[in-house]
């Protein structure tokens, strides 16, 4: 589904509104164009009815019309439409023209001398007319007849004026929608560029960094959103800090008992024993054993939690041999269990670091790979210099881990499916991506050449 966005939501918004006026406004174009047109065009009618009038006279009684030329040309030369035109006796008969046009309504009857004008059907055609209503004359008899002349058009050629005017006036508006929301387009986005950035800062951030995010340079309507982010980041500091507490206070209680029962049991195994007595004892044993790394390992991981600043040292120690030593306090275990534990290294590398967490990372490592390789396997711990920085690796031959599960394994207490029947707490590897992430290294697991895993920790930097 695709995430809205807010520019796109925005210029939406307003183009509906837009349009909506534009089509308004284009009714109103067409009817002020049409009103325009009618002015224009009744002009031309109103000088045909005064042609008309000036020759139109009543002779001995009888109403006589002598249309103009000026008149005769405009019925002949009216583009686009039609003319009709009319003169009557009023009560009387039709003079000239077409008997049938439309009288004017009441309100549009004319006062003498006066032109008036209406709109009216006449054969299925709109017509715009023009009516004049003149008395004339006969000087010599004295008479007087009034008359009414009427001129009618149709109003395509009014329309096509207005259709004209109204197309000019929506290519303007259509071109001021158009940049009106490119300008909001180009608003909203410089609008948005506050937020862009703070999303950056934030996206920069480690996962433990606790310091609030600087409001500094803000517009005021994010503040509240930067302000909310910092309480969240508080809330989640102040967890944090109850849990590392929690698993402090809990370890350093459990450290002493587990201490004392681990020594108990085995002074009690020096003793005479029966072999099921001897047996429970030995399990009893094995099992204090692995709570009590488990307890240590949960102090190492409270402790790492609470310390992210920077470990080096002003004298770096030499991985090659920290590993080496890691590697030999090793070897009784692996010999145990008839696993053959080798070391390599190409070079002197020393790289700046703590020399207690980097022994303590190496020997977890290797710590697992004993665990879940299995006896009999090969395990090869080798120390490189590489473009940089410093290589550690652990490689073995065992069953390995599958790549859906390769991230997850760093997460505390987090068993794998290749694990499930091994001892151990799950917090081996979630100590050395600790330790790692303190000394700014990087550590990735990857496919061992003929099956296994290897797992690789490369240092930023190495001096020596």
């Amino acid at each position: 589904m695709q995430k809205p966005n807010l520019r796109r939501q925005v210029a939406l918004w307003l183009l509906l509104p837009l349009l909506a006026l534009l089509a308004l406004d284009a009714w109103l174009t067409y009817q002020r164009a049409m009103s325009a047109a009618h002015v224009a065009f009744d002009r031309s009618l109103e000088y045909s009815l005064k042609s008309i009038r000036e020759g139109t006279r009543l002779v001995k009684g009888s109403v006589e019309v002598d249309l103009p030329y000026l008149a005769l040309e405009m019925f002949e030369s009216n583009a686009g439409g039609k003319i009709y035109y009319l003169i009557r006796e009023e009560g009387g008969r039709a003079v000239t023209g077409y008997p049938d046009l439309p009288m004017p309504p009441p309100r549009a009857t004319p006062e003498s001398y006066q032109t008036s004008f209406y709109d009216a059907g006449f054969r299925g055609e709109e017509l715009r007319m023009g009516v004049l209503r003149l008395p004339v004359h006969d000087v010599p008899g004295a008479q007087t007849r009034v008359v009414w002349i009427m001129v009618g058009e149709t109003i395509e050629p009014r329309q096509a004026l207005a259709r004209q005017i109204l197309t000019g006036s929506l290519l303007q508006e259509c071109l001021l929608v158009v940049l009106a929301l490119a300008i909001v387009w180009l608003g909203v986005g410089r609008g948005l560029r506050p937020l862009h950035q703070l999303s950056a800062k934030v996206a920069a951030r480690t996962e433990d960094d606790p310091t609030p995010l600087d409001k500094a340079g803000l517009p005021n309507e994010v503040e509240p959103l930067v302000e909310s982010i910092n309480q969240y980041i508080g809330r989640l500091r102040r967890m944090q800090e109850s849990r590392r507490r929690f698993f402090t206070d809990a370890a350093h209680q459990l450290k002493t008992p587990l201490a004392i029962i681990q020594a108990e049991s085995e002074l009690a195994l020096r003793e005479t024993l029966n072999e099921p007595a001897r047996l429970h004892l030995t399990r009893l044993n094995g099992a204090v054993r692995q709570a009590a790394k488990g307890v240590q390992q949960l102090l190492s991981l409270s402790r790492l939690d609470n310390d992210s600043s920077d470990v080096g040292m002003l004298a770096p120690p030499r991985l090659d041999k920290l590993a080496r030593s890691v590697t030999l306090d090793w070897s009784p275990v692996a010999r145990a269990q008839n696993i053959d534990l080798g070391f390599e290294h190409e070079a002197d590398v020393e790289v700046m670091g703590n020399r207690e967490l980097l022994a303590e990372l190496c020997g977890n490592l290797v710590d697992n790979a004993i665990r879940y390789a299995g006896d009999g396997s090969v395990i090869t711990v080798r120390v490189a210099r590489i473009e940089g920085g410093a290589l550690l690796q652990v490689i073995d031959n065992g069953p390995g881990i599958a790549p859906h599960e390769r991230d997850a394994v760093f997460e505390s207490f987090y068993r794998s499916q290749t694990e499930q029947y091994v001892e151990g707490s799950g917090l081996g590897l979630a100590i050395v991506r600790e330790i790692a992430r303190v000394h700014h290294a990087q550590i990735t697991l990857s496919d061992a050449p003929g099956g296994g895993l290897v797992v690789s920790v490369r240092f930023p930097w190495s001096v020596g």
